[in-house]
């Protein structure tokens, strides 16, 4: 054997060797994988560190075998996240904090539920309000959950107290909100605390989620830092903005890889004298000024810190041409179209945007369309008043447990439509007469998942004897009680397309009261003037005060 062949047989075998070592056996690999687990396990009772939240943003080394030991988290940063994206040194950091809780403290909004928590001397109550808050804020802006909020501490201001409320009375003053299933579940949250843990709420994030129906994770974290004061970190819609904007992470912040750098970066900032200022802070910042399309960067208190904001700068500067060759701007280390956490490849940076560039979401699935037939079935009532027929949703799926007009799933013909909805309006009224069933217009209201639209009919029974027993499930209401009912928003569209049409009028009823835009009687032309002369302006800018960010 040659030398030469001689030195390649010995590297052939030095290479092979790890190679072997790896591929050694799924027992070796399922034991490495037990003892893995039982250690993070361990690892997860323990309160996390600064350290900890730094060393949780750097992942596993992608691709590597299950039995292959961690590499240095080193060799994986680089591998996977460049420094650009992090915060790197406590510095930074006690910059970060202490700009703003700095300007928190000074341009904070006056809110219901910041009041308590700062009033409140009992935590169980305290915990309680900032749960509230928090559960209502959900996919729901701060001035309409203003009057939700009050409304709500003012009937039920304890945990005991919204413990003993009937679904009934929690989804009436719910109504209109949105997203029903919210109100449900804090009560059931309630009836545990009261019921099964002696009416003290969980003290730690981690033993609110897990013991508590409907709170995740950030729901936790706000509650355990707001109320509680524990140190932990959240990310919601906002916070999650503006850590993608100061960080400038372009990758969609959904994407678990993002979400879980969000965390970290959460965790490592949360300031620990001051957690619930802070995660409040942090929430206040991009709900006012770092919003999704119309940022303030001029009153941002950490455009200092903001690499997104570097960017813009940078950008500017070479459009310019006042920068030549390669400009002494930091940019990610891995900017070669690797970086998971940059801007994705297939949408670079579009100078239009500017910050807005961060982050970049995917684009939404479309909400799936489904149509309905329902109808307004209304009879004089007993004391001279209109009734209207309401029957309940199920206990369970969408809208559970509110109340509705008569509805059947929409049929491919009128003939079958209209035979459908009637059968089902004379299950829970008796016989009723078909040839009065009239077609009036449709509504479109879309939920979270679910473009709905519903084909809206009116039945209005004249000279008949009213209907006075009705089965479980049903309930007749004048137009006065549906108003104030656990009736969804779509169902009060429904109301107003019926009463605008008007297919006839009962005996009696108030709604021969109501007139329609089209049957109103056109002003004479002295009376116009004057009408438009004392018709205070409106701001073609009102409009826009209702759009306004969380």
């Amino acid at each position: 054997m040659t030398p030469l062949v001689s030195r390649l047989s010995r590297l052939w075998a030095i290479m092979r060797k790890p190679r072997a070592a790896v591929g050694s056996g799924h027992r070796r690999q399922a034991a490495s994988q037990e003892r893995r687990q039982k250690h993070a396990k361990s690892n997860s009772q323990a309160k996390p560190s600064a350290c900890d939240a730094y060393a949780g943003m750097i992942p596993k080394c992608p691709g590597a075998p299950a039995g292959l030991a961690r590499q240095p988290e080193e060799v994986v940063l680089q591998a996977s996240v460049s420094p650009y994206h992090l915060f790197r040194d406590i510095a930074e950091v006690t910059a970060f904090r202490r700009s703003l809780l700095s300007w928190y403290d000074q341009e904070k909004r006056d809110l219901p539920w910041r009041r308590r928590a700062e009033d409140e001397v009992d935590p169980d109550r305290r915990a309680y309000a900032v749960w509230v808050s928090e559960v209502m804020l959900q996919q729901t802006q701060v001035a309409t959950v203003i009057n939700y909020y009050t409304g709500w501490m003012q009937k039920w201001p304890t945990l005991q107290d919204l413990a003993s409320a009937s679904l009934e009375e929690v989804n009436q003053l719910w109504a209109g909100l949105g997203y029903y299933s919210r109100g449900r579940r804090l009560q059931e949250g309630a009836r545990k605390v009261v019921e099964e843990l002696g009416g003290h709420m969980p003290r730690t994030a981690e033993t609110l989620q897990q013991l508590l129906p409907g709170v995740g994770r950030y729901t936790a974290g706000a509650i355990a830092s707001i109320a509680f004061g524990q140190a932990t970190g959240v990310v919601d819609g906002n916070v999650a903005r503006v850590l993608c904007r100061v960080r400038a992470i372009g990758a969609d912040p959904s994407s678990t890889l993002v979400s879980q750098r969000l965390w970290g970066l959460a965790q490592q900032l949360v300031d620990p004298a001051r957690p619930g200022d802070f995660n409040q802070a942090a929430m206040e910042l991009g709900a006012t000024v770092c919003t999704p399309q119309r940022p303030l960067c001029s009153q941002c208190p950490v455009q200092s810190l903001c690499r997104a904001r570097q960017r813009v700068e940078r950008e500017q500067l070479l459009a310019s041409r006042s920068l030549s060759g390669n400009p002494d701007v930091e940019e990610c280390a891995l900017n070669t179209g690797q970086c998971q956490l940059c801007l994705p490849a297939s949408e670079p940076w579009d100078q239009t945007l500017g910050v807005v560039n961060f982050p970049r979401k995917a684009s939404r699935k479309p909400p799936r369309e489904e149509s309905s037939a329902t109808c307004v079935l209304e009879q004089p009532g007993a004391l001279g008043g209109a009734q209207i027929l309401l029957v309940q949703r199920p206990n369970s799926g969408l809208l559970a447990g509110l109340w509705e007009f008569p509805s059947v799933t929409w049929e491919p013909s009128e003939q079958l439509q209209r035979k459908a909805l009637l059968q089902e309006l004379q299950r829970w009224a008796g016989p009723l007469p078909a040839t009065r069933l009239r077609h009036l217009g449709e509504v479109v209201h879309t939920f979270s998942h679910i473009k709905l639209t519903y084909q809206v009919y009116g039945l209005a029974l004249e000279g008949q004897t009213p209907v006075t027993t009705v089965p479980a499930g049903a309930r007749w209401l004048t137009q006065e009680e549906f108003h104030t009912a656990a009736v969804s928003t779509a169902m009060k569209k429904v109301f107003r397309v019926y009463q605008g049409q008007q297919p006839g009028t009962c005996k009696g009823s108030k709604r021969s009261q109501v007139s329609s835009p089209c049957s109103r009687k056109k002003p004479c032309m002295g009376q116009q003037v004057l009408d438009n002369f004392f018709r205070p302006h409106i701001s073609t800018d009102a409009s826009n005060l209702n759009s306004a960010a969380q």
